[in-house]
C-alpha cells in the first residue's frame, strides 16, 4: 500500500478467486465461489495449459480462448466514506467486465491497454466490497500466444473528491539549455465534491538525489464536478540531462489544496532531454548522435506467459543490455507500464507502439465505432506514458495492409490515429510501421512524420520519394535459430530448413522475407542516414514458430504435431540463454567490451573426419584459429567485402573434426586481446544451479531464475546433454515455471520436471508473500543430488 497526503493506492495482488467458464450470477455478492481455484494477480489463466499437440502453434498451442470470472474483497472503512475510489487495471485479456456489489461498474474492449473506473458510487463503506471481473478471450484474435486473464496489475485508489486526475500531469521541457531547462507542468485537477472554491496546484521539483529545487503555486476557482488545467512553468539550472549513458530522473512533488487544506499529492518523474531525428544523419539524443541497436520485445514472458512480473522485464532488459541494446520497441501492443519505468531508469530509449492491426487483434470488431474506439485507447495510451524521457516515437500500428494501400478508408483511419496522438503529445514524432515497399507510392508517409520500415531494404522507395523523412529499420534480421542446434552442411540459402524441426546456429537461416543480421549492419554502414535498427526479436516468445509453423509441417509430410510451439527468432531463448547470435550482435554492438565467442560446440562423435565449420564472434578484427594446437590459419574481417558475414565473423568454413580442444586467438590492430578454448565433453557427471539473485522480496511478484548446466568429470560444459530433471522446492518461495528454451518441447511449464536441452535449463522460483529461506533441489537418473537456497524477505 502506499499512501501520499490524502491519496492511497493499493495493490489488489491476494485473496482472489478464479474459474474459466462462465457461470450465471458470478457478478453477485451472494454467489459461492468456494470451489474456485485461488490465485494472485497478475495471473494467466491458460499458461499452465496442458499443450495440445495438434494445436495452433502460432498462438502457443495453449488453451487461451475462453471465458474466466475473478472474485474478490475489498474493505472499504467508514472513514473513507468522503473518498473517490478508482480501480486501475494496467491490462486484461479480454474484454473485461467489471463488477462491483453486483453491479456492472464498467468494461473495456481492448486487452494490452491500462483503463480505470470511478465506483465510488458503486461501494459501500464500512464493510466487504465484492469485486467480479469477467474475461472473454474468445472474440480476440492474435498472432502469438496473448494470455488470458487479469495479466497485469489492479490498485484500488483512495483520493480527495478533489484530486490530481489520473495520469493527470503533463511534464514537458520546451526549453533545455546546457545551462538552464523550463520545465513546464500541467496538471489536471477535479473537483468532484459538492462545493465550488480556489483550487492550489503547488509544483516542487526534485532533482535526480531527491532534494528539492524549487517550488511555483497556480491557484483556480473551481466549481462542483468541474476540471480544470492548471500549468506552471519552473527553471531548473544546470540541468543533469536524461540520456542512454546517465538516465537521470527529475521528479514534481504535486501538492492540490482545496481552500487552504492540503487534499492530494503525488510524485511524477521525468527526465530533461531532447531529441531530433535528422533525414539525412539519423537520431539525436541531447545533440549527439546515437545509433538506435534496438530489439523488439513482446508482451509475454515464457513459462510465466503473460502475468507481468517486473523481475521478470527488468532481468530481459538486463540481459539485452549486456548485448548492447540501447532501445526497445514494444511489439506490437501496449505495454506494461512497468516497461516505461525500466526503461526510463536504465537508460533505455523506447519505440512506443500502440496496435498490431486495426481489427480483432486489436479487439475491434464489426460493431466498434472507430472513432471513439481510437480516441478512447490512444488517450489512455499517451496520457499513461507521455512523462517518461525514454520515449521518443509513437507508433500508431505495425504492418496495417488495408491501411498502407488505402483500402476500407485507411488513410482515413491512419489519420485518425495520429491526430488523436498529437492532440496528446506535441513533443514527440509519430510513425506508421510498414511492410509493403511498393504501398509508399500510395504516400502514407504524408500523414506521419518517420519512415519505419521491416526487413529487405523495403524504406528504399519511401526514401526516394520523401528524403526529407529519417528512417527507422524498425524490425530487422529475424534470423532462425536452435540455441545449441547445428546442422551441416552449411544452408545455401537461408529459408533451407530440414525435418529436424530445429534451424542451426550457425545464424544463417531467415524466412524469405527477411535476412541475417549481418546484412542489416552492413546497410547501415553503407547508409549512414539510417537512424538504427529494431531486431526482430530480442527472445524468443510463444507462438510464430517460423519456420516450422503448422502449414510448413503439412507441406514437410511432418504432420500437424510437428508444429513447433514459439519462436525461433530471438537473439536469446525463451527462457533467457543466450544463443550464439547474441555474441554476434555484442561484438559488433559493444566494441569496447571484449568478446570471444568460437561455435559450433566440440561434441561430434561419429563427424570424426568430417568438414566441421568454426566461427568466432569477436570484437577483435584477426584471429588464428587452433584444433588440437594445430594452426588451422589467421583470418580477419572484410569491412568493404559485400557479403555481408565477411565483415562482422570469422569464418573457417573447410575444418574437419577431430575430438579435442578448439583454440582462438583473437587480435586487434594487430595486437593479441585474449584467446578462447573449448574442449571436447565426457560423460555427463554433474549438473550445477547458479541463481540470478539469491535474495528476493516477499511481495508475491519477485523472482530468481535459477540456470541448470550439465557438466563432465573435468567441468568441460556438455553440449549435447538431455537428462530428465526433477525439482523440489521446499520454504516460503513457489516453483513459478520451468523451461529448457526448445521450442519443440510441451513439456508443462507449471510442473516439477525439466529436460536439459543442450545441456541447459531454467527453474524459475517466486516469493510469495511469506519471508524464510526457500530451498531448491534437483535430481536426475545417474546425477548427483544438488541444491542451492533462496532468501525471501
Amino acid at each position: 500500500m502506499t499512501t501520499m497526503a490524502q491519496r492511497e493506492y493499493k495493490a489488489l495482488q491476494q485473496g482472489w478467486k478464479f474459474t474459466k467458464g462462465n457461470p450465471e450470477n458470478a457478478e453477485r455478492p451472494s454467489f459461492d465461489d468456494a470451489s474456485w481455484e485461488s490465485v494472485s494477480v497478475p495471473h494467466d489463466w491458460a499458461i499452465s495449459g496442458p499443450f495440445d499437440p495438434k494445436g495452433d502453434g502460432n498462438t502457443g498451442k495453449l488453451p487461451w480462448k475462453g471465458e474466466g470470472w475473478y472474485r474478490t474483497g475489498m474493505d472499504l472503512a467508514q472513514a473513507d466514506a468522503n473518498k473517490r475510489i478508482y480501480l486501475i487495471f494496467d491490462g486484461v485479456m479480454a474484454f473485461p467486465k467489471v463488477y462491483v456489489n453486483g453491479k456492472r461498474a464498467g468494461s473495456w474492449d481492448y486487452g494490452y491497454n491500462s483503463f480505470y473506473l470511478d465506483v465510488t458510487d458503486h461501494v459501500i463503506f464500512g464493510q466487504k466490497n465484492t469485486l467480479a471481473v469477467y474475461t472473454n478471450t474468445t472474440e480476440h484474435d492474435s498472432r502469438w500466444y496473448p494470455g488470458a486473464g487479469i495479466y497485469r496489475k489492479v490498485q484500488l485508489l483512495k483520493v480527495d473528491p478533489v484530486h490530481l486526475g489520473i495520469w493527470g500531469n503533463h511534464i514537458t521541457t520546451p526549453i533545455v539549455k546546457p545551462h538552464y531547462a523550463d520545465v513546464r507542468i500541467s496538471s489536471t485537477v477535479l473537483n468532484m465534491s459538492s462545493r465550488a472554491d480556489s483550487v492550489k496546484v503547488l509544483q516542487t521539483i526534485l532533482d535526480p538525489k531527491g532534494n528539492e529545487l524549487q517550488s511555483k503555486e497556480i491557484i483556480k476557482y473551481l466549481n462542483p464536478k468541474e476540471e480544470k488545467n492548471l500549468e506552471v512553468t519552473l527553471k531548473v539550472l544546470d540541468p543533469q540531462r536524461w540520456d542512454v549513458e546517465n538516465p537521470n530522473l527529475y521528479a514534481t512533488k504535486t501538492q492540490v489544496f482545496f481552500g487552504d487544506k492540503l487534499v492530494d499529492e503525488t510524485v511524477s518523474t521525468f527526465g530533461i532531454r531532447t531529441t531530433r531525428f535528422t533525414a539525412n544523419d539519423g537520431f539525436y539524443l541531447n545533440d549527439k548522435r546515437v545509433q538506435l541497436k534496438g530489439v523488439n520485445l513482446h508482451h509475454g514472458h515464457g513459462p510465466l506467459g503473460a502475468a507481468f512480473h517486473p523481475r521478470a522485464m527488468e532481468r530481459q532488459l538486463e540481459i539485452m543490455k549486456s548485448m548492447g541494446v540501447n532501445a526497445i520497441r514494444n511489439s506490437h501492443n501496449v505495454a506494461a507500464p512497468e516497461l516505461l519505468e525500466l526503461c526510463d531508469r536504465m537508460g533505455l530509449l523506447f519505440f512506443n507502439e500502440i496496435f498490431d492491426k486495426y481489427d480483432a487483434k486489436a479487439d475491434i470488431t464489426d460493431t466498434t465505432n472507430f472513432e471513439e474506439f481510437a480516441h478512447r485507447n490512444i488517450k489512455n495510451f499517451v496520457l499513461r506514458d507521455r512523462n517518461h524521457p525514454s520515449v521518443f516515437l509513437w507508433s500508431v500500428g505495425n504492418e496495417i495492409g488495408d491501411v498502407q494501400w488505402n483500402i476500407d478508408n485507411g488513410f482515413q483511419k491512419l489519420h485518425t490515429m495520429v491526430n488523436y496522438v498529437k492532440k496528446y503529445d506535441h513533443t514527440r514524432p509519430v510513425t506508421l510501421v510498414n511492410d509493403n515497399m511498393q504501398s509508399a507510392s500510395m504516400r502514407h508517409f504524408d500523414y506521419y512524420d518517420i519512415h519505419a520500415w521491416n526487413y529487405g531494404r523495403r524504406y528504399r522507395l519511401a526514401r526516394q520519394m520523401e528524403p526529407d523523412k529519417a528512417v527507422v529499420i524498425s524490425e530487422s534480421a529475424s534470423t532462425l535459430s536452435t540455441r545449441g542446434f547445428y546442422e551441416f552442411p552449411l544452408p545455401e540459402d537461408k529459408t533451407e530448413v530440414t525435418g529436424s524441426l530445429q534451424v542451426s546456429s550457425y545464424d544463417f537461416n531467415a524466412p524469405s522475407w527477411a535476412e541475417i543480421a549481418d546484412d542489416d549492419f552492413m546497410w547501415q554502414q553503407d547508409e549512414p542516414y539510417i537512424a538504427g535498427e529494431f531486431v526482430w526479436t530480442g527472445f524468443d516468445y510463444l507462438g510464430e514458430p517460423t519456420p516450422y509453423t503448422g502449414m510448413t509441417a503439412k507441406e514437410m509430410n511432418l504432420g500437424e504435431e510437428a508444429a513447433a510451439r514459439s519462436s525461433y527468432f530471438g537473439i536469446v531463448d525463451l527462457v533467457g540463454i543466450p544463443k550464439d547470435r547474441y555474441y554476434l550482435y555484442k561484438s559488433y554492438w559493444k566494441p569496447e567490451e571484449k568478446t570471444i565467442h568460437i561455435l559450433p560446440h566440440w561434441n561430434w562423435e561419429g563427424r570424426e573426419g568430417e568438414v566441421t565449420p568454426v566461427f568466432v564472434y569477436t570484437n577483435g578484427d584477426c584471429a588464428e584459429l587452433f584444433i588440437n594446437g594445430k594452426s588451422q590459419g589467421k583470418q580477419c574481417k572484410n569491412p568493404v567485402s559485400m557479403n555481408s558475414t565477411e565483415r562482422f565473423r570469422l569464418m573457417w568454413k573447410d575444418v574437419t573434426y577431430e575430438p579435442g580442444e578448439v583454440k582462438a586467438v583473437v587480435y586487434k590492430d594487430g595486437a593479441v586481446i585474449g584467446e578462447k578454448t573449448i574442449k571436447t565433453a565426457g560423460e555427463v557427471s554433474m549438473i550445477k544451479l547458479s541463481p540470478d539473485r539469491t535474495t528476493i522480496m516477499a511481495n508475491g511478484i519477485d523472482l530468481s531464475y535459477i540456470l541448470v548446466e550439465a557438466f563432465d568429470k573435468d567441468g568441460n560444459p556438455a553440449p549435447l546433454a538431455d537428462n530428465a530433471l526433477q525439482i523440489e522446492v521446499n520454504g516460503t518461495g513457489y516453483l513459478a515455471g520451468v523451461g529448457n528454451g526448445n521450442p519443440q518441447s510441451l513439456t508443462p511449464f507449471k510442473g516439477n520436471m525439466v529436460n536439459l536441452f543442450y545441456g541447459k535449463a531454467m527453474i524459475i522460483i517466486g516469493s510469495g508473500f511469506k519471508k524464510g529461506l526457500t530451498n531448491v533441489s534437483v535430481r536426475g537418473e545417474g546425477l548427483n543430488e544438488v541444491r542451492t537456497q533462496l532468501e525471501i524477505q
